[in-house]
């Protein structure tokens, strides 16, 4: 039995709310938007996730939307442990890996706003382990590596960005193998430890130069560290994670909660899964590690992660509290990739984006029907286990996808989804 579960409007309302939404005014003679999530929507969002359950190639699959402060969309399907028979639930406890990235950056820029930095601070002004570093230059005839002096230092900015010039992992060309052997990011490490084997390792290409995923986002957590003088899991659980209410978002879940924490799957081909054991997948989390990285590292709840959305679709403030103005959190979702930015790795796979601090930046309309879907302006990330949220200002929404499923995103999910709540691609002029 495949489970699914909702709580949502009722279908006459979201009828009447949409009819509503259309109206004239009688004050002001404007007629208002439609909104974008209506009964027809809410049921292709239906088929679509539950399809992917039905077909096998994810165990359980949760999703919630809000449009225009009010929730138009919520439902679960299949199950978060399928071997246990445990429904996918709202208050699933998930991993979402890179989906900490933005709430690091968040961070930072409260830091931003008090004035302690600027984003074109060398990095090293704050972490001098990253003062003397060398770029991989290749090699020469007898296979020596070649080391050649930064043209400029690594800057705060390109730290945010993912142009600081760090290799993303041991199969980068070239330093992988150094990577490798530095393990900075072994949990084991403090983030002081972690820099001090990033800052001895060759970096990959000139800062400033092309844009490649790595650890530039764990430096993010080290910088706020040391400006802060506060320890980074104490910071961020102060500055932005206690005011939002988002109590279940954590590095580590407690023994009481670990009943809600979802199996993790590896999909081995057409409706084949293979549930990892709990020992591997959840090891992160049931121990309390020196490391608190920035990248990765936190889980959520969709009730919890869509606090932190609405936080950034408002500008900074929601629910009556402030951790961002909103001039930052333009900044923030404005894209700081220059056209002389050529080499960007695999950021073109997510459509016609920029990046932004710690987010990508929608920053035209898509060219094709096989490019994921949505409006310019939108700012969004994803987690390696397939999760996905993204905010959309132009039509007062957020969205928040989970699943707990690698590799990351194999049967096309994040592009499904996205059609089914913005609709079939057209092209100009349809």
């Amino acid at each position: 039995m495949i489970y699914r579960t909702r709580f949502l409007l009722p279908i006459f309302l979201l009828l009447s709310t949409a009819c509503k939404d259309t109206k004239t005014t009688a004050d002001s003679g404007i007629e208002r938007a439609p909104r974008l999530i209506d009964s027809a929507v809410v049921v292709r969002i239906d088929s679509t996730l539950g399809r992917f359950v039905d077909s096998g190639n994810v165990a359980g699959v949760s999703a919630l939307i809000f449009e225009k402060d009010q929730e138009v969309y919520y439902n679960a399907f299949g199950f978060a442990d399928r071997e246990a028979q445990k429904p996918m639930a709202r208050n699933t406890i998930v991993q979402i890996y890179s989906m900490t990235k933005p709430i690091t950056g968040t961070a930072l820029m409260t830091l931003f706003e008090e004035g302690a930095f600027e984003l074109d601070d060398p990095v090293s002004k704050y972490a001098p382990e990253f003062a003397d570093m060398k770029v991989y230059a290749g090699t020469d005839a007898s296979g020596n590596m070649i080391l050649e002096e930064p043209r400029r230092p690594m800057t705060i900015r390109d730290l945010t960005r993912h142009t600081a010039g760090f290799g993303g992992n041991a199969q980068v060309p070239g330093v992988g193998a150094l990577i490798a052997k530095a393990d900075a990011m072994n949990r084991e490490n403090t983030l002081t430890q972690m820099a001090e084997k990033m800052g001895a390792t060759p970096l990959y290409f000139h800062p400033g130069e092309q844009w490649e995923y790595g650890p530039s986002v764990d430096v993010q957590a080290l910088l706020v560290e040391r400006i802060s003088g506060r320890p980074y899991r104490d910071y961020v659980r102060e500055r932005v994670l206690d005011p939002l209410g988002m109590e279940e978002t954590r590095y580590y879940v407690p023994e009481r909660d670990r009943g809600r924490f979802s199996a993790m799957y590896v999909r081995k081909g057409e409706g084949k899964l293979d549930q990892l054991p709990d020992t591997l997948a959840k090891s992160n989390y049931t121990e309390r590690w020196p490391l608190t990285r920035g990248g990765s590292g936190l889980t959520s709840t969709l009730d919890n992660y869509m606090r932190f959305a609405r936080m950034l679709v408002h500008k900074g403030t929601f629910d009556g509290v402030s951790v961002l103005k909103p001039e930052t959190v333009e900044l923030m979702a404005t894209n700081h990739l220059p056209d002389s930015i050529e080499k960007r790795s695999w950021l073109p796979s997510k459509g016609q984006v920029g990046f932004g601090i710690d987010f990508a930046v929608r920053i035209r309309p898509p060219v094709s029907a096989e490019e994921n879907n949505g409006p310019v302006g939108e700012f969004f990330w994803d987690g390696a286990a397939s999760t996905l949220f993204w905010v959309d200002p132009v039509n007062d929404l957020t969205a928040v996808l989970f699943v707990q499923l690698f590799p990351y995103d194999p049967i096309g999910l994040h592009k499904n989804f996205r059609d089914a709540v913005y609709g079939p691609y057209l092209e100009s002029g349809e």
